[in-house]
């Protein structure tokens, strides 16, 4: 099963709505969602509902414009080692996710358990599920198999917490990671971490544990929650060091012994603050959550203080940290400034502290939007930019993103994907967030030092998007559009026309030309 089999697309046909097949058919991501929570609900599932809307609680809206949740889970389980992952879902939906997954740089297979609506409807899908997990559960490759329920089988119920708990000394991990259910990949991300660390955390209070494999100190250890630039945990635990502390794991996890060190520390630095469920696992093992993160004079300042107090450090540690980092930080930043107007969105949860840095370091910034919603571990960062003239809005929309942009009329657009293509229209220079801002250092003097370099740059470059704008200027629009061989003929007029009917045959009612009754 560990690799991509053939399979049967679901059955599709038209399906009575009322009966027990009625998520077969129509549960997956492009059906209703208010619907497939019901039949999730009708199904069994109204407990994980019920934590799904109370975890990542929904916005004004839906959701927010993203890739499929379940991306976020697959790659934390793609990244581990000695993990291997099996999707249960849509055809379509497992193509799209280990073809994106591998995209972004995985170097393994994913398994998959084909159904249809009678496999489904039946409880045959559960029972190949059953075998599949059997086949893989090899120990000599293998600490853990993850098997992650999609849309459909969500929405009719599949009982992954019925599978084994372990076969032959495999650990045995059942998720549902439901796009109705989950808002977005990044807390996808939380919902496979929480799982494992609940395991490991029963694993522990059961026994005796292995010993994380990186684990080189003695000293009390600081959690770190959340995906980070790797030179990031090195920085943080240059900054502990004067308290007598250090940088533990990063979770999600690169192994499955990491999430005992990970458990085993003195508190938890929510640097991405939407692992509710992975907090909730960790205070439940007893231990102290700190939000924000080491950005900027002011951040650091607060957020080592923060660690220092939930770690009962002396308050003459304290101070000997924050001084240390006041004089580097303080150099950092007045060493480079960044001069210009931005507006900022993403989805990666960092969006808050990455706006904190830019104005510590002279931005003018007018918007944070974020796709991630909000919660205690990010009130800090949220009121501190509120108090600076910062419009912020979680749960952002794409079209909050670009009334934004069109408001503020920045110098830089930090965003995603469509929100960097908008901003290149008008020549105005753009960054994608996820590739070009998250992945790089920002906590510390280093993140204070790295980020000027790349905004400046990209803000000097508007002279050469309004020369490029003119020289190409009404190429690919209007009469231009398309691929043609001879230069096309003007045609506007015509359209102009024919469009003026067509306005006026649909308004025909208020035109008074409407019969009949």
């Amino acid at each position: 099963m560990d690799e991509l089999k053939p399979f049967d697309a679901p059955d599709t046909s038209p399906i009575d709505a009322s009966g027990p097949s009625a998520a077969a058919g129509e549960g997956a991501c492009h059906s209703g969602a208010d619907l497939s929570r019901a039949r999730a609900r009708a199904a069994g599932n109204g407990a994980l509902m019920d934590r799904f809307e109370a975890d990542y609680p929904k916005g004004p809206h839906d959701q927010p414009q993203s890739m499929c949740p379940a991306f976020g889970s697959l790659r934390v389980g793609l990244r581990m080692r000695r993990v291997a992952t099996i999707l249960s879902g849509s055809a379509c939906c497992v193509y799209g996710l280990t073809f994106t997954s591998h995209f972004y740089g995985a170097k393994r297979s994913v398994g998959y358990v084909p159904f249809s609506s009678e496999t489904l409807v039946t409880g045959k899908l559960f029972e190949d599920i059953v075998e599949a997990v059997h086949q893989m559960a090899d120990p000599e490759k293998y600490d853990a198999v993850v098997v992650t329920n999609l849309c459909v089988p969500t929405a009719s119920g599949v009982p992954l917490k019925m599978l084994p708990r372990e076969i032959s000394g495999v650990r045995i991990v059942g998720i549902d990671v439901p796009g109705f259910g989950v808002p977005t990949h990044a807390e996808a991300k939380d919902v496979l971490s929480a799982a494992m660390l609940a395991y490991a955390r029963q694993e522990v209070e059961a026994g005796p544990v292995q010993r994380p494999r990186q684990q080189t100190t003695d000293r009390p250890t600081v959690t770190l929650l959340g995906e980070m630039f790797p030179a990031d945990p090195m920085v943080i635990g240059a900054m502990l060091e004067p308290m007598g502390l250090a940088a533990g794991p990063t979770v999600p996890v690169r192994e499955w012994r990491d999430l005992y060190g990970a458990l085993d520390c003195a508190a938890v630095a929510a640097i991405h603050p939407f692992y509710t469920a992975s907090i909730r696992e960790f205070q439940a093992a007893g231990r102290p959550i700190v939000g924000s993160a080491p950005v900027g004079l002011e951040g650091t300042d607060a957020w080592l203080s923060a660690i220092g107090a939930a770690c009962g450090v002396s308050r003459a540690r304290i101070d000997a940290a924050r001084n240390a980092m006041r004089g580097a930080i303080s150099a950092s930043l007045q060493a480079k400034r960044i001069d210009g107007r931005i507006t900022l969105s993403g989805y990666e949860g960092s969006e808050l502290i990455v706006g904190r840095l830019l104005v510590e370091l002279g931005a003018d910034l007018r918007y944070v939007g974020t796709a991630c919603p909000r919660t205690p571990w990010n009130a800090e960062d949220a009121e501190w930019l509120a108090a600076r003239g910062v419009e912020l809005r979680f749960r952002a929309s794409l079209e909050d993103d670009l009334a934004a942009f069109h408001e503020f009329s920045p110098d830089l657009a930090i965003g995603t994907t469509p929100v960097v293509q908008k901003a290149k229209e008008t020549a105005t220079p753009a960054l994608y967030f996820t590739n070009l801002i998250s992945a790089r250092p920002l906590m510390g003097p280093a993140g204070a030092g790295s980020l000027p370099d790349v905004i400046n740059a990209a803000i000097a470059n508007k002279a050469r998007f309004e020369a490029m704008d003119a020289f190409f200027a009404g190429v690919g629009t209007g009469e231009t559009a398309g691929i043609w061989q001879e230069t096309p003929k003007d045609h506007s007029a015509f359209r102009k026309t024919y469009a003026a009917k067509v306005r006026k045959s649909m308004n025909a009612v208020d035109n008074g030309e409407s019969v009949g009754c």
